[in-house]
């Protein structure tokens, strides 16, 4: 665990914004104050959610992308301890963990040229060593018998979330993906666009649906491969949002159909939702709305084992924007899961 650089009271004092008369969230979560055992401490805590940053782009720029997803963690951290604590935000069953310091990872990556193949080819092994400190904390929280709620950070996390939770359970898990792109390109290479392939692959991963994929951003060969294998569904966001072929709300019940048999990832890429600054900004996509109806109608099912939320990609103009954004899916989902 020497990643882990847990969140204390000192960051969270500097961070918190008190005022006379109200109860902020930061004022009312557990943190750990001691690295050592994790899993025994998480296990004697009486808390449900373990919240967890994994600041990072070394994945998405694997990914020939554009980096800037690891600072939503920073963001997220000074909004979510600013809300109100009250009957409905559940501060209380909360645990802030603290986040995976991947410093070095991204120094490293800082060097590279994503155009060369050599230096994109050194960034997938960097994703590797990511992989296998996010896959170990999360088997541990979940080992816990928590729910952890991982803030990230690119989408290759997806497989580490994956993997943790399904060795964590001694079997495959399934996962509902809130999300403009499949990530189930091919075993090329550890990246943000291929966390779900690997999963399956490796018989981490049981049932896949991928809801709102977008026509235009995905090829004929990811839609014949997802055709061919009978645990993947998935809709378009054009279907939904443009064409009106399908409903929204009725497509959700076919996306839980197809995943609520066993236990289930909830996972959110915010290359999805519309104008919001990420990896792959869209213009036209599923509105912030949407996406909470979304956190809350899969955060209420008991069997939903974990909430991912990636590649968000703030600057200092829009930090408060994707801060307040994350926050709300936060807390969408663990009011729906404490209901």
């Amino acid at each position: 665990m020497d990643k882990l650089v847990l969140f204390n009271k000192t960051i969270c004092n500097k961070l918190l914004n008190k005022r006379q008369g109200e109860s902020k969230f930061g004022e009312h979560i557990k943190i750990l104050t001691n690295i050592s055992n994790i899993y025994e401490q998480l296990i004697n805590l009486d808390v449900n959610y373990v919240i967890l940053g994994l600041p990072e782009d070394v994945g998405v720029f694997a990914n020939q992308g554009n980096v800037g997803a690891s600072k939503a963690w920073e963001g997220t951290l000074k909004t979510i301890l600013n809300i109100q604590s009250n009957r409905f935000t559940k501060a209380e069953k909360v645990l802030i963990l603290g986040h995976l310091d991947f410093t070095k990872e991204q120094e490293e990556v800082s060097k590279l040229n994503k155009s060369k193949k050599k230096d994109v080819f050194k960034a997938q092994k960097l994703v590797e060593t990511i992989d296998t400190c996010v896959t170990h904390l999360i088997y541990q929280i979940v080992l816990a018998g928590k729910k952890p709620i991982i803030i990230g950070g690119g989408h290759n996390n997806a497989y580490g979330n994956i993997k943790g939770v399904s060795l964590a359970l001694n079997k495959p898990i399934n996962v509902v993906n809130f999300d403009a792109h499949s990530d189930f390109r091919t075993e090329e290479g550890r990246h943000s666009g291929n966390g779900f392939r690997y999963a399956l692959t490796e018989g981490f991963l049981g049932n896949y649906f991928i809801f709102g994929l977008h026509e235009n951003y995905t090829s004929d060969k990811i839609f014949n491969s997802l055709d061919n294998l009978k645990n993947i569904r998935f809709n378009t966001f054009e279907a939904i949002e443009i064409r009106n072929e399908l409903n929204f709300k009725q497509e959700m019940e076919i996306a839980l159909n197809h995943i609520s048999n066993d236990v289930f990832g909830i996972e959110i890429d915010c290359d999805a939702i519309q104008n919001i600054p990420s990896s792959a900004k869209t213009p036209s996509g599923f509105s912030v709305n949407n996406t909470r109806s979304f956190v809350n109608f899969f955060g209420k099912q008991s069997n939903a084992a974990y909430l991912h939320i990636c590649e968000a990609s703030p600057n200092k103009s829009t930090n408060n924007q994707v801060g307040k954004l994350i926050t709300y899916l936060i807390t969408d989902f663990i009011k729906a899961h404490e209901n």
